[in-house]
């Protein structure tokens, strides 16, 4: 892969996507706030290619991919021939609208724009753009290198062309696409939240408790990792904030559990803050 690519937001999803492009052979041009943002984005990086390597998952060295990584802190520095630009902030609709319409003026008429959003609706935040129809969703997962899905997201004014390209870009990557037209949850969230959400319900009912929900879903069903401990790995906050986002459009069926809420108040998030509905090290 030798095309340039953008990546709006160096947090632990940026930083994956970052690393897996990177890793595939593109330069990688991540925009952060400011330079300590930029400094731990490019550490976040660093580590996960050591990471790769150390499992024999790394082609060279993390030294000589690690070149190929840049870091700058205004979204106006993306370079106008970038192949495509990822955002990967947080799921606010605002704030996701105000940094892609920001890339679309900063990059070239040929350049594909794309969220990272695993809820929010592609077409909403597309329609604030001048060039809709090289706009998607790129929807991958944590933690990205070795993940092997992403769940591409079109909306009706999408144009094939572009869906040819990110799709191939996919594969380079050495993931599957899954390709999803725009709907709430798409199609990965929306059945992937039902289920944590009841196995929340079923903690907070004393039907069992988290190892052995999350056991029965791995050993039962063959599940790589239980609803709970995914919860933890997406994040107790994100699931709270796609939770709200679809009962909000499908209704009370995705009603976020109080003990959801409780934790989410004590930070208790998750392995990113080390515990969550189990104890992260």
């Amino acid at each position: 892969m030798e095309e340039t690519i953008g990546v709006i937001g160096g947090g632990r999803m940026g930083a994956g996507i970052a690393q897996s492009f990177a890793a595939a052979g593109a330069a990688v041009v991540v925009v952060e706030s400011d330079a300590s943002a930029a400094d731990a984005a490019r550490a976040r990086v660093e580590t996960g290619l050591k990471r790769a390597a150390e499992r024999g998952k790394l082609t060279g060295t993390p030294e000589d991919v690690l070149v190929r990584v840049e870091t700058v802190t205004d979204i106006a520095a993306l370079p106008s021939s970038a192949a495509l630009v990822v955002e990967a902030v947080p799921e606010d609709v605002r704030l996701k609208i105000s940094v892609l319409t920001a890339a679309e003026r900063a990059v070239g008429e040929g350049t594909v724009l794309a969220t990272n959003t695993s809820a929010l609706s592609v077409g909403e935040l597309g329609a604030a753009l001048s060039g809709a129809t090289r706009f998607l969703g790129t929807h991958f997962f944590n933690p990205v290198p070795p993940s092997k899905l992403v769940e591409v997201v079109t909306h009706a004014g999408t144009d094939p062309a572009v869906l040819d390209r990110v799709t191939g870009w996919v594969r380079e990557l050495g993931k599957t696409a899954v390709v999803v037209r725009d709907s709430p949850g798409f199609a990965t969230s929306r059945l992937g939240v039902a289920l944590g959400l009841e196995a929340i319900r079923m903690l907070a009912e004393g039907v069992a408790d988290a190892e052995a929900i999350d056991n029965a879903m791995e050993l039962g069903y063959g599940h790589p990792m239980g609803p709970l401990r995914t919860t933890d790995l997406v994040g107790l906050d994100v699931r709270l904030a796609i939770a709200e986002h679809l009962s909000e459009v499908l209704g009370d069926r995705f009603a976020p559990p109080e003990l959801l809420r409780e934790k989410v108040e004590k930070r208790e998030l998750g392995r990113k803050s080390g515990k969550g509905f189990h104890t992260w090290s």
